[in-house]
């Protein structure tokens, strides 16, 4: 009996032929470009997708990539909303990484077309495209804490207000939290298509709040630009009162990267290396940098934020949902499935900021 459960486990591991080329999608993003650079550097062929090969000034990291490397990495052009963009680079691939979503919380006008549309129909479309390409085995999926919980307030409802891998956020929508609700229903998608058929399996990465170093000197990043709040005064008044999951972007790039190469990996995978308040990233800013940058020093009184928090991308519902509320995020299994290590926030923090000085986005 042992060893019939050994062998059928066995039977279920996905092995990967490394000397094919690894598809990561959306390349030229904050997580991916890590992974690209890694695979790269492990002297694995990349195949990654791009909006516009057109649009060098987005890409141009990925260009050096391209120069350093050689004949190692390729870049295609595909669209998230364009049936069969994705043809091409998968083909002939046993690992599909798709890591390309919007990710931003301001400045939401059209939740359904800006978020939910891109998030939900780009992974339709990546996943329908992996289901024709015979030679696909594994897809590892970018997904997020935030299809696991909706609002701090929601861990009053799991145990030690601490939540793993089998929880859901049930809380978000197109109203509230829409960021959070396109993550949730595309995972969910993901895993509805994964079950339909029996070639490939599926394996999830979950990172909570990502931060460290970015490889491009862009600004319209959702992580940059927090930093940048941080570090520019406009927090100078104080921060929200509320607990964040926090992860370096290093970690999860590798996390993508064991999730895919690790045989017998499964499952979902919250990604973060510490919930900590706001104020301890500003705490960990102002011990490493002294005086160089107005940081905050203190907490804004919950009502003030209702007041200002609209300002800065913050409903009144996020407010009363998260401000002053428990968090726990259980990562252990991240550790005993993927052989994932984390680094301390204090480097995270500190390289970032380091980067975005070297880069003169400061």
């Amino acid at each position: 009996m042992h060893q019939r459960v050994e062998l059928s486990l066995r039977f279920n591991m996905k092995s990967i032929n490394s000397e094919l080329p690894i598809v990561v999608t959306g390349g030229s993003g904050y997580i991916a470009s890590w992974i690209v650079k890694y695979l790269l550097e492990d002297g694995k062929s990349v195949r990654t997708t791009v909006r516009s090969l057109k649009d060098t000034k987005k890409i141009s990291h990925l260009l050096e990539l391209k120069d350093k490397f050689k004949d190692k990495l390729t870049l295609f052009e595909a669209d998230l909303l364009s049936e069969g963009s994705f043809d091409a680079p998968i083909a002939g691939a046993e690992l599909v990484i798709h890591t390309a979503s919007p990710f931003f919380v301001a400045g939401i006008k059209d939740a359904q077309k800006q978020l939910v549309d891109p998030a939900l129909q780009g992974t339709k479309n990546v996943l329908l495209t992996c289901n024709r390409v015979s030679s696909v085995k594994r897809v590892v999926l970018t997904s997020s804490v935030a299809a696991i919980l909706g609002d701090n307030i929601d861990s009053l409802q799991v145990p030690n207000h601490t939540f793993t891998e089998e929880h859901w956020n049930t809380t978000s929508n197109l109203k509230h939290q829409p960021y959070a609700y396109s993550k949730t229903l595309a995972e969910k998608e993901a895993w509805e298509i994964q079950k339909s058929q029996s070639r490939w399996d599926l394996v999830v990465i979950n990172p909570s709040f990502v931060m460290g170093p970015s490889l491009s000197k862009r600004l319209d990043g959702t992580s940059v630009e927090f930093m940048k709040n941080m570090l520019k005064g406009v927090f100078r008044t104080g921060v929200p009162d509320t607990k964040m999951g926090f992860v370096d972007v290093r970690d999860v790039a590798k996390a993508h990267i064991l999730a895919g190469l690790t045989p017998n990996a499964k499952g979902r995978h919250i990604t973060s290396a510490e919930v900590i308040p706001m104020l301890g990233v500003a705490k960990i800013i102002k011990e490493n940098f002294g005086n160089k940058y107005s940081v905050p020093t203190g907490n804004l009184p919950k009502a003030l934020v209702y007041v200002i928090g609209p300002f800065f991308g913050l409903s009144w519902g996020y407010t009363k949902n998260n401000i002053g509320q428990p968090l726990n995020l259980n990562h252990e299994y991240s550790k005993t499935d993927l052989g994932l290590t984390y680094r301390p926030l204090k480097d995270t923090f500190i390289d970032h900021v380091n980067q975005m000085e070297s880069a003169g986005l400061l």
